[in-house]
């Protein structure tokens, strides 16, 4: 297998669940960005697989290992024929990988949302049937419930709520990145965690499960569990719902992407049952990436695309204390009310133009405040 964002919090995570099976798997590949590169040298000298991908400074790698450099380092080695290609790249840049993968005919262990919110319809046209597994937890735990049985209805998306899902609007006047970066239950990346925060994680995911289950955007529903135990599950028409709980720990959902259909050990507990489990309705009128994230995802086009670039550069502005933690909603927001509604994206080309647009929208609403 090849592991894409190897030294990010996915590819480690995905890295342990390897080192646990040596007899199930052999890493093929591994490719990670240029801010890591002593980590992906400890992860090539142990795992020695036949390639390494960077995008800028050059690693030291074992004898035999082909070395891939360049901004399309990465997507070249998602076409390296595998078993199985996990993407834990973060951001949009993930899309071109997952789009090589898919091409090459590989099995794409899918956990990067943005492949499916910026490409969408297009990305999944490329795949073929049972060709991407999703690896977020929640898409995972609706994947998993699906195997259960037909008659689906609906499903769910459970949202921890970030740090801050108790506070008042006007408590969050005054929040910085030190704050919203104290997750209660994650540990993730910067920005995936200020996502969580805005509630923007949760609108990206739903974009994603539209795609990855073909479910309509009225019948997904968000409920915030606060344990993070319950991940997701399926409402079937019989009026019965299918849950898939586990402890808040990425191996899980990664473990399955990688050895699905059969499981295998990760070192995570099991469902402890002495605690009270708690489900509460969103509260849209404060955290509003959400139903910005909805209205860009029925709305279609280039609004999910668009969506996505706003929030990248909203959050790393929060992130480098340009502006405050609710001004991100409004930055998002400015965009999605000047993007060109176009028609639908459907290449790289078109969806990169209207990501590079988006972004240089998001850039000017970020210098006026």
């Amino acid at each position: 297998m090849t592991v894409l964002g190897s030294t990010g919090s996915i590819g480690r995570q995905a890295l342990d669940v390897i080192r646990r099976h040596p007899e199930r798997f052999e890493v093929a590949g591994l490719a990670a960005g240029g801010s890591s590169v002593e980590v992906l040298e400890r992860q090539a000298a142990e795992f020695r697989p036949e390639y390494v991908a960077v995008r800028d400074e050059v690693p030291s790698v074992p004898s035999g290992t082909k070395l891939l450099c360049g901004e399309r380092a990465a997507e070249e080695l998602a076409a390296v024929p595998v078993d199985v290609v996990l993407n834990g790249i973060v951001g949009f840049a993930g899309l071109a990988a997952t789009v090589s993968a898919l091409r090459a005919g590989n099995r794409l262990a899918l956990a990067n949302k943005e492949s499916l919110v910026a490409g969408g319809e297009w990305v999944m046209s490329l795949a073929g049937e049972g060709q991407i597994i999703p690896v977020d937890s929640e898409h995972s735990a609706i994947f998993q419930c699906l195997e259960g049985g037909g008659g689906l209805a609906g499903v769910l998306l459970t949202a921890s709520g970030g740090p801050f899902f108790e506070l008042e609007k006007r408590d969050l006047l005054e929040v910085g990145p030190e704050d919203a970066l104290k997750h209660p239950n994650w540990e993730m990346g910067a920005r995936v965690t200020v996502d969580s925060a805005t509630m923007m994680n949760k609108g990206l995911e739903v974009i994603e499960a539209h795609h990855l289950f073909g479910v309509p955007y009225d019948d997904i529903k968000v409920a915030v569990h606060r344990q993070s135990i319950v991940h997701g599950g399926v409402m079937l028409k019989d009026g019965s719902v299918i849950l898939h709980a586990a402890l808040p720990d990425m191996r899980i959902p990664i473990a399955y992407g990688l050895s699905h259909p059969e499981r295998v050990e990760t070192g995570v507990e099991t469902v402890p049952f002495d605690a009270v489990w708690t489900f509460q309705e969103p509260r849209d009128e404060i955290f509003r990436c959400l139903p910005l994230a909805l209205e860009a995802g029925r709305a279609g086009g280039a609004y999910p695309i668009a969506l996505n670039a706003a929030d990248e550069v909203a959050v790393a502005a929060f992130l480098e204390k340009r502006i405050a933690f609710l001004e991100i909603a409004d930055i998002i927001e400015g965009v999605l009310e000047r993007i060109p509604a176009a028609g639908r994206p459907d290449s790289m080309e078109a969806i990169t133009a209207v990501d590079r647009a988006a972004r240089e929208l998001a850039e000017r609403e970020v210098s006026h405040r």
